[in-house]
């Protein structure tokens, strides 16, 4: 098949996968396309979809972000514009692509739900938990939008709750009270001083840890001092902490009189595995940068069960969630002809 040929194809399924309206929690009708037009591909439960049975395992997520008036979409110049063009409705358009044209062999496909919610909601983890031969799998490629580099590892990710108890009282009379807007304010300047983002080395890569407050719920009415707020907090750690630790460190920040911190969820790091013989390959076949991955991806799911994981994907993480998402038609093509050339070979 020639470029300008491979071009047209995935561009075309693209668009249709991203006219495909599949925010989280709604990817059923997407999930049961793919079933369709998948040769081989078997219906694996809760809207996961897998194809073949090869030591390989391309992965992508079927969900999107909530959409930002950007669909239907649209191709465009030399792009595909639309709701998860890049986050990953591109990659999806590859995976489906390279099965198609039966240039996939040895591999494992596999397609699910609900990634972009929190890892507690996840899809990934019980499939695998019910997928036994997903353990078996040599590596995965997790085709998360990285611009055609190799991103790899990933940061692990906390969400917690972080409560601020005080007095109610009339704000005529302050004094008499104990504001726990104050409390939270004192605590949070505190956090935002001790907990500066830090750069830590994994393995010759350089991840940032991060700790934020993203948001804060409070107040009674506009005569009342607040006896409780509640903020949230965002910690982003890198690999080579373990959960474990990550949790402990938060609450060595945040816990203190007067206030409390409820750790909801955690999704685990995962680890650097570009030392893998088929990343190697990979790099080698398509000439591709290698990074950290500063954010969390499902990489870190894949390690949980033994299996080395990295991030390879057309899209472009600069577009992903943005309103003006969008996948240039050439990354379609340069990650299709990297993956062909490395299976195929």
């Amino acid at each position: 098949m020639s470029d300008e040929e491979l071009a047209r194809r995935l561009a075309a399924r693209t668009l249709e996968l991203v006219d495909f309206p599949s925010e989280s929690r709604s990817e059923a009708a997407l999930a049961e396309h793919v079933l369709s037009v998948v040769p081989g591909a078997r219906d694996a439960g809760d809207s996961c979809v897998l194809a073949g049975d090869g030591p390989v395992v391309l992965a992508g997520h079927l969900d999107t972000v909530p959409a930002q008036g950007n669909i239907p979409g649209r191709i465009e110049g030399d792009a595909v514009h639309g709701l998860g063009a890049s986050d990953m409705k591109a990659a999806l358009a590859v995976m489906i692509e390279l099965a198609i044209a039966g240039r996939a062999p040895g591999t494992t496909l596999c397609f699910f739900p609900r990634e972009e919610l929190p890892v507690a909601e996840s899809a990934l983890t019980p499939l695998l938990e019910r997928e036994p031969a997903l353990h078996a799998a040599e590596v995965a490629i997790v085709m998360e939008p990285t611009a055609n580099a190799i991103h790899a590892g990933c940061l692990g990710n906390i969400s917690a709750t972080w409560t601020f108890h005080g007095v109610s009282g009339h704000s005529a009379r302050p004094w008499l009270a104990d504001n726990a807007i104050e409390r939270a304010a004192r605590a949070i300047a505190e956090l935002s001083r001790v907990a500066a983002p830090q750069r830590e080395q994994f393995e010759g890569l350089e991840f940032v840890e991060a700790i934020s407050v993203v948001g804060i719920e409070g107040g009674i009415a506009r005569n009342v001092i607040p006896d409780r707020v509640t903020a949230h907090v965002n910690y982003r750690y890198a690999p080579g902490r373990t959960a474990q630790d990550a949790d402990a460190r938060l609450h060595a920040l945040c816990d203190g009189e007067h206030r409390e911190l409820v750790i909801e969820s955690n999704a685990p790091s995962a680890p650097v595995a570009v030392s893998h013989a088929f990343v190697q390959r990979l790099i080698e076949a398509g000439t591709l940068e290698i990074a950290p991955k500063q954010a969390w991806t499902p990489v870190a799911e894949f390690a949980q069960v033994g299996v080395p994981a990295v991030n390879f994907g057309p899209g472009d993480p600069a577009f992903a969630h943005r309103r003006d998402e969008q996948v240039g038609v050439d990354a379609l093509v340069r990650s299709f002809r990297t993956l062909e050339a490395v299976l195929c070979a």
